[in-house]
């Protein structure tokens, strides 16, 4: 029990720690923060308010549109009080019998608040109304109507943008939790599965990796975050991939690879991460998004390859378990790269094969 309780403890610390030091994370957020900005960076933010404003969390675009909103009606219930003051229309006023107001039944501060409420939202309940014999309220009244439209516009035009995000279409774009390293048609192999939860396609999908680590240039200067390019395929397509049905990603090890010279001895003493993106366009409504996701090296399992996913019931109707999205299994592997193309017979795991009992009648061909 005990070490059980002390087994748990250490996995939620190793896995705290792999999330600080993770550059992206496995939703594909960045974990970076800038510092020491100067003013004139941050008023370029300013300068860009609309992206600033979508771009701002849920809680601040609803306490601006209320803020803003509210503070327009207050204005204009300010300027409305004003009119209504120098004509002598509020009632407590002493007037001639002769007198016409510019703007009728408003008492106070409140009833112009009330006012300009109702002519901003276009209520107008009847009780409160403006006359054509004031040319200053009638300019007033069409300033705040304009005003009006376009704040309304703004403020449900920044709202409907953040709901229709292309980020919120990555969501339902996933990535298995682990790579796997293991043969596949007479190549070593890093491969990832990646899925499509809705029915619509992305269109012109895209994947490709970098290789994030810190290297030191023969000079001796020490380069953070060096970035490597890191090519994926599925089968033989490198581009416009059929997006139709989770797919495999392989990156073939071979020389010019930066995993060439790793051995599964030695992997999890890598300091690298794996950043894998999916760019493509969403067939429903034809934005562009991207999806990405990372990967540590104690996320990459030597030797092990993923269980068949996709099987053909008797009725003919294809199907997808995502029960075995993730999972892995061993199989015969060689210690590194190097054995592989040069020195074969060095197994990880043994080379039986393995009984698929979780789906009826699979038509996927065996891994090599």
């Amino acid at each position: 029990m005990v070490l059980d309780i002390l087994k748990k403890i250490k996995d939620h610390l190793v896995a705290k720690r792999i999330h600080k030091t993770r550059l992206v994370t496995k939703d594909g957020h960045c974990n970076i923060e800038f510092d020491n900005m100067n003013c004139s960076n941050r008023f370029a933010f300013l300068v860009d308010f609309w992206t600033t404003f979508v771009e701002l969390r849920w809680r601040f675009v609803l306490f601006y549109f209320s803020a803003i909103s509210s503070l327009s009606w207050g204005v204009f219930g300010l300027l409305w009080f004003w009119v209504a003051h120098s004509n002598g229309d509020l009632s407590w006023q002493t007037t001639p019998g002769d007198h016409i107001a510019c703007v009728s039944n408003i008492a106070g501060l409140t009833d112009a608040f009330l006012y300009s409420l109702e002519t901003q939202t276009t209520i107008g309940y009847g009780g409160r109304a403006i006359t054509a014999f004031c040319p200053g309220a009638i300019a007033l009244l069409m300033t705040q109507s304009l005003i009006g439209i376009i704040i309304n516009c703004f403020l449900c035009g920044a709202i409907i943008a953040k709901i229709s995000l292309p980020k919120k279409r990555a969501k339902t774009i996933v990535f298995s939790e682990k790579a796997v390293i293991c043969p596949k048609k007479d190549n070593l192999c890093l491969i990832i599965r990646v899925a499509n939860l809705r029915k619509t396609l992305m269109i012109a999908s895209q994947v490709y990796g970098k290789l994030l680590r810190t290297t030191v240039t023969p000079s001796g200067e020490t380069a953070i975050l060096d970035q490597v390019n890191i090519g994926f395929m599925v089968e033989t397509m490198k581009d416009n991939l059929f997006f139709m049905c989770p797919l495999t990603l392989y990156h073939v090890i071979e020389e010019a690879s930066p995993f060439f010279d790793m051995a599964v001895d030695m992997l999890q003493e890598q300091e690298f991460e794996l950043v894998v993106f999916l760019d493509g366009t969403a067939e429903s409504t034809s934005s562009a998004c991207q999806v990405r996701t990372s990967f540590l090296p104690q996320e990459i399992m030597w030797g092990y390859n993923f269980l068949p996913i996709i099987s053909r019931s008797k009725e003919g109707r294809y199907k997808v378990d995502f029960s075995n999205f993730s999972k892995v299994i061993p199989v015969a592997t060689e210690h590194c790269a190097h054995c592989f193309y040069k020195v074969p017979g060095d197994h990880l795991h043994s080379i039986h094969g393995f009984d698929n009992m979780g789906l009826e009648v699979v038509d996927i061909e065996p891994s090599i």
